[in-house]
């Protein structure tokens, strides 16, 4: 495997996951994202970007507290499904912002890990959504119960993801 092959691993998976992370719940992809940039030494290909706002602990504060009231809210009766067009097009851009500062804290372009970042949260968007409506058919469950589980999942897979990011 060629190092450059390596390098482009090395951006795509991980802004893959947190971009799947903010298709099931926007704010999860940046939350944990956050989490781990706050806690690490800036990369210096993101000391002069706008993105750095990410791995400031203030972001880190304001995203958990975000993160936690769109896990009550998603449960509401009168909140919109996530495929519609303003819930879909914020799960992108979150995934957009998501994308663009793992490739840049990587010294990638941060328009590559954009365009990875969005695409990848729309497929998680559609994915969820569907997975969530057959289990609760399937299984005759209401679907907030459903998305309690979602919520415990993405909760589960942001921390392995933050934490993985710390050995890579």
């Amino acid at each position: 495997m060629t190092s450059s092959h390596k390098s482009r691993g090395a951006k795509f998976w991980p802004a893959l996951g947190f971009a799947a992370l903010a298709g099931s719940r926007a704010t999860s992809g940046p939350a944990f994202l956050s989490q781990y940039l706050s806690q690490q030494a800036l990369a210096p290909a993101l000391a002069g970007s706008p993105l750095r706002f990410l791995a400031k602990p203030g972001a880190t504060t304001a995203l958990r507290f975000l993160i936690a009231g769109e896990f009550v809210g998603d449960k509401l009766p009168n909140t919109p499904n996530r495929i519609v067009p303003m819930q879909l097009s914020t799960r992108a851009t979150s995934g957009a912002l998501v994308g663009a500062t793992v490739y840049k804290s990587k010294g990638g372009s941060a328009l590559g890990g954009a365009l990875v970042g969005a695409l990848g949260a729309v497929a998680a968007t559609y994915l969820t959504f569907y997975l969530r409506q057959a289990i609760s058919q399937k299984t005759s469950t209401n679907t907030s119960l459903v998305g309690a589980g979602e919520d415990a999942l993405v909760l589960g897979l942001g921390a392995a993801l933050a934490k993985s990011q710390k050995q890579s």
